[in-house]
């Protein structure tokens, strides 16, 4: 896909998915929301920049670990999510939030301590792009921690990418799981000048308490959000019952429990 275009798909689709993208993720995201910031290690008064920070739960979260004289900066490329993550930090005077792209920070150099990124660096055209920019914008000795998916074969849900490929003839996140096999995000990591880099694997369980909920997490309020939304309803029927029966084997009650694995990567940049 032309990188252009995919970032307008990307900025487009995430701002349909932005309301409910919450209630859909929060639950199922959280095992390698709490790794990425254990592995940050935050401390008082520390500047930290959250990438692809859709509606702000690492983003207040990192907040609240290094307190008012501290210095959180969002920024994502969705207008929507950021203005949901602005009104919910309202009452956190270090956070501010910024529309962005992640290929080209408009932030200085060495100006922060720690970059996170949960969960974003698989949507980007230019993976390594992103990486140098979030190492050009650390201090010297300052932390990355990025999370992404891990393998497909350990991520149940993954047929929702083929099923909605079918419908609208052309691939709507090309290359998903890279980032989370062989090595590849830490290789990344290592290219753009990290050093001490360390690779930690998350495998979990993605809950989902009903058929419609494992539905508007999948449709509604990810990575597809935008195909979803062109769709007519019988289009709709089909995706969602192929998508359902591929997610069978996990399904707990009327509920469901999907496996899922998340690849943490963390590095630093060489103390002066």
């Amino acid at each position: 896909m032309d990188p252009r275009l995919q970032r307008r798909v990307q900025r487009y689709g995430w701002d349909k998915a932005a309301q409910y993208y919450e209630r859909a993720w929060q639950a199922p995201l959280a095992p390698a929301q709490a790794r990425l910031l254990a592995l940050a290690s935050l401390s008082a008064g520390e500047r930290v920049v959250d990438v692809a920070c859709g509606t702000g739960l690492v983003t207040t979260a990192a907040a609240e670990a290094v307190g008012p004289s501290g210095v959180v900066v969002g920024v994502d490329l969705s207008e929507t999510m950021i203005d949901l993550a602005r009104a919910q930090a309202r009452h956190l005077p270090q956070v501010r939030f910024a529309r962005m792209d992640a290929e080209a920070l408009e932030l200085p150099d060495a100006g922060f301590d720690a970059a996170l990124c949960a969960l974003g660096l698989m949507y980007v055209p230019d993976a390594a792009k992103a990486i140098r920019e979030m190492t050009r914008v650390l201090a010297p000795g300052g932390r990355l921690v990025a999370a992404v998916w891990g393998a497909r074969p350990r991520c149940g849900w993954a047929e929702l990418f083929p099923i909605v490929d079918a419908q609208v003839q052309s691939e709507v996140c090309p290359l998903f799981f890279a980032l989370g096999t062989a090595g590849r995000l830490a290789s990344l990591c290592r290219q753009a000048g990290l050093v001490d880099v360390f690779t930690d694997r998350v495998e979990t369980r993605l809950p989902w308490a009903s058929a419609d909920e494992a539905c508007d997490a999948a449709f509604a309020g990810g990575p597809v959000a935008l195909a979803y939304s062109r769709f007519d309803e019988p289009t709709r029927e089909v995706v969602r019952r192929q998508y359902l029966d591929s997610i069978e084997p996990w399904r707990d009650g009327d509920g469901y429990a999907v496996p899922g694995e998340f690849v943490i990567v963390s590095g630093r940049t060489a103390a002066t």
